[in-house]
This record gives structure tokens, C-alpha cells and sequence, in this order.
């Protein structure tokens, strides 16, 4: 079948640039050949994603992330050891961006005119794909990094777009995945600043009682940028079909990812094989028709695929070897009685309809 455009809304680009050290620029195979005898990674040499691959797959949209954590005194999870130095990690991420930029690689887009003309680019079959760039929408995975909520607005000045509160572990503005409790004082304070600034709360990683929060008390844009379902792989970490309706209420799209255990309840991190649990990429059509039975359509669902999300081919279906096998899912798509208009809202006709209304 002949690619369609593809939207992914959740790739965490500079995080493996800067702390990953992979200059996502070069092939993939080069990447991994660099990577072979690397061991202070799960994923070293089994990476998905570069730019070239990328572009290779027609993911020529991408919501990309800063992120970094602040290490909390209670839990396991790593971080950084102040907000100023997690700030600084996040300005060190968006310099790459910058780099991306100068180099062609790239291209921020921040309103729905840069949206338009960005899709112009890729429906435009007069030049190879390969050398057009790839279009990123800013966001921010767990707010850690505010140093304080006046940090908010410096941050949507160079372009962020969306923000989530949390991400895994306690949170100074929000718990998240693998932890309990409510959203903070100074969380609230910052639901308040970014509603005045019209940006996108992402929900993903919040607890249950954050989520009802948030649904309750933000008025602004919401989605779920890389969320499966609870009903099927049954932890904190998914929506529960409540949880889906609320979403499909406030007009919000769910992107689903391909992290394993969030595809099967029987894989356990850096345990498991994909091969041997015969992990494949269906697994996500699962998930994906659930939330249209719900819904009676397919207008809230898309890809939030995070392949690069500290993971690589150990972690992801056994019948994907690079992002560019997300095109493989028209066809698993279509096998499902699923029509090409259906294909379309998925790959990328979701997203840019949510952004649109979203900043119009």
C-alpha cells in the first residue's frame, strides 16, 4: 500500500539525543552498530527511531517532548536533584531542537497556519520525502522541570504547546504512573496558569485522582497523548473505560503506544520476549478498537506511539524493527473491516483536527 502522512504524538527526540548520546540524524543501522557492546541502557543497540526512519515512514508529525524529572527523597525513580538543574536539561533538549532546525531536519510548528503550511509540504508528491522536514509540536512530559509557575510562560515563549503534569513516581506538581494521591497545591496553581495560556494538558501519567481532577477543573484543550486501556492490560498506567468517555466528552484523542506491557498484561519489563508472547503490532488494534466501540467511531483514537521511550526492540512488537513500520497498521487496520477514512483519522486526520479547534 502506498504511505500515508502519519502523526505521532509522543516521541521523546532529545532525550535520546542528549542523554542517549545518539545523533538521530544517521541511519539506524549506524546508530545501533555504535551502540553494540553499550550496556548502561536497556535498549542499547535496539533503538527504532532517527530521523531518517522517520521520514522513511511518512511520520512526517511529531509531538516531541522535554523531559526531566526531579529526583524525589521517597521512591526509587531517578531525577535530577534540583528544579534548576532539570530545567537545565530541558533547555539543553531544546537546543537540540534549535540544531535539528538549522541543520533542515526539523521544523517547530506552533500555530494552525505553520500547521497548514507544514501539511502542505507533505502532500506535496512533486518532492521525495526524504527530504522534507519533519514537523514537531513541543510539549512537555511532568512539569517537574518549572523551576516555579512563572517558569510556564517562558517556556510557551519558545514554543510549548502542550504540558503534563507528571510522569512516573512523585512529582512536585503531580504523582503519577506507579504512585497514589492528588494533584499538588502547586499543581493546581499551574492547571490555573496554563488554562490562561491555552495550552494542551496532557493527562497521560497522572493518577486516577489527578485525571478526575483535571477532567473537572481544566477548561482548556485536553488529550492523551500515549494511553491504551485499562480494560485490557489492567494497571494505573491505562484508562479505564470511564476514564475513555470522559475523554471522548471533552473531544480529546488517546494516542496508543507500542511499550509492551502496555499491549499485554503478560510482559514484564526486561524479562519477557515479544517474540515468545507473540507480541505483534495487532496487539494495539486491540486496544484501539475498544475505545472506538465506545466512542461508535473512530475519531478519538491516533498513534502516541513513544518507541523511544527508554525502550527499543526488546520492548516492542517482535514484527516491528524501526518506526517505519507504523505504515504496516493500514493494512492490519483495514484486515479488521476498518475503512480507509477510518486509516486516515488514525494516522494523522485526529491530531490535526484536535489542533486546530484547539488553537483557532
Amino acid at each position: 500500500m502506498k504511505n500515508k502522512l502519519i502523526f505521532d504524538a509522543h516521541l521523546d527526540l532529545a532525550m535520546n539525543a542528549i542523554e542517549w548520546n545518539r545523533d538521530l540524524t544517521r541511519p539506524l543501522a549506524e546508530i545501533r552498530q555504535r551502540e553494540m557492546h553499550m550496556t548502561d541502557k536497556p535498549d542499547r543497540g535496539k533503538g527504532t527511531v532517527c530521523l531518517p526512519e522517520l521520514r522513511k515512514g511518512k511520520i512526517g508529525i511529531v509531538v516531541a517532548t522535554q523531559l526531566a524529572r526531579v529526583r524525589q527523597q521517597s521512591g526509587g525513580f531517578r531525577g535530577w536533584n534540583s528544579p534548576q538543574q532539570a530545567w537545565a536539561m530541558t533547555q539543553a533538549q531544546l537546543a537540540w531542537y534549535r540544531e535539528m532546525e538549522a541543520l533542515g531536519e526539523m521544523v517547530q510548528i506552533k500555530s494552525s497556519n505553520e500547521l497548514n503550511a507544514h501539511l502542505r509540504l507533505w502532500e506535496d508528491e512533486s518532492k521525495p520525502d526524504d527530504s522534507k522536514a519533519v514537523g514537531y509540536i513541543l510539549s512537555l512530559e511532568g512539569a517537574d522541570s518549572l523551576v516555579d509557575i512563572s517558569y510556564l510562560q517562558k517556556a510557551c515563549d519558545y514554543g510549548l504547546r502542550a504540558i503534563g503534569l507528571s510522569h512516573f513516581g512523585p512529582g512536585r506538581y503531580a504523582p503519577g504512573t506507579k504512585s497514589k494521591g492528588e494533584i499538588t497545591q502547586a499543581g493546581m496553581e499551574l492547571l490555573k496558569e496554563a488554562g490562561k495560556l491555552r495550552l494542551i494538558l496532557d493527562v497521560t501519567h497522572l493518577t486516577d485522582e489527578g485525571f478526575s481532577f483535571v477532567i473537572d477543573n481544566y477548561d482548556g484543550p485536553i488529550w492523551a497523548s500515549h494511553h491504551n486501556v485499562r480494560k485490557i492490560v489492567s494497571n494505573q498506567r491505562q484508562l479505564t473505560d470511564e476514564q475513555i468517555k470522559q475523554l471522548i466528552g471533552r473531544n480529546a484523542v488517546i494516542g496508543g503506544m507500542l511499550d509492551c506491557w502496555a499491549l499485554d498484561l503478560r510482559f514484564i519489563d526486561q524479562v519477557s520476549d515479544p517474540w515468545q508472547l507473540d507480541i505483534t503490532l495487532e496487539k494495539l488494534v486491540d486496544h484501539w478498537d475498544h475505545i472506538c466501540q465506545i466512542a461508535g467511531n473512530s475519531l478519538h483514537i491516533g498513534i502516541g506511539s513513544d518507541l523511544d521511550g527508554i525502550f527499543g526492540t526488546e520492548q516492542s512488537p517482535w514484527d516491528l524493527d524501526s518506526i517505519a513500520d507504523l505504515q504496516n497498521f493500514q493494512t492490519l487496520l483495514i484486515n479488521r473491516g476498518y475503512k480507509q477514512e477510518d486509516v486516515d483519522n488514525i494516522f494523522h486526520k485526529n491530531w490535526i483536527r484536535f489542533l486546530q479547534k484547539a488553537w483557532n
